[in-house]
């Protein structure tokens, strides 16, 4: 297992700020471009990362401790987030708040807490460690996503340079 503080800790500390720099500087249209009629955009990928940290991550954390089973999350089933449609930046500065909080719930874990177990849904017996990395992981799946979303017109745009970018481009979704 990766530890925790060394590795996993500064992907979770760095996330926020990485949303933070990209909701600040880029225009709202390109924020909001889907890359294909079914596919998420950067806007999409960093809502659900802020549902998430509202309401998946810090409770599992609880969970965990308390060796209580948990539910499985489905996005877009579960009611996410509140029904406004905050700005790029808006929602961005939201996750910067809702991170410290969970920054500052991880440092009270202990290097002996990380397997504790507890029974999720649908994957079974889980340690708090396993769902920690996991939460680091999803950090880093859905930035990239939202990172390859804004790409697109890029690559779009490039000419003859698009060859160059063929293991990134996110093809139409099948109707």
């Amino acid at each position: 297992m990766i530890p925790l503080v060394r590795l996993v800790l500064p992907v979770l500390e760095t996330t926020p700020e990485r949303w933070l720099q990209l909701a600040g500087k880029l225009s709202h249209e390109l924020f909001q471009r889907k890359p294909a009629p079914k596919e998420w955009s950067a806007y999409d990928c960093l809502r659900h990362i802020v549902d998430t940290e509202r309401s998946v991550f810090p409770p599992r954390v609880g969970y965990l401790l308390r060796g209580e089973d948990f539910p499985a999350y489905h996005p877009g089933k579960e009611g996410e987030g509140p029904a406004a449609t905050p700005t790029p930046i808006e929602l961005a500065n939201e996750f910067v708040r809702l991170r410290a909080g969970s920054l500052a719930l991880l440092s009270k874990i202990g290097e002996g807490d990380l397997s504790r177990t507890s029974r999720h849904q649908e994957l079974g017996i889980v340690t708090l460690g396993e769902m920690i990395h996991e939460w680091a992981g999803h950090d880093l799946m859905h930035t990239v996503q939202g990172e390859r979303a804004i790409l697109q017109p890029f690559i779009d745009w490039c000419g003859p340079w698009k060859r160059y970018f063929s293991d990134h481009i996110i093809p139409a979704s099948p109707q």
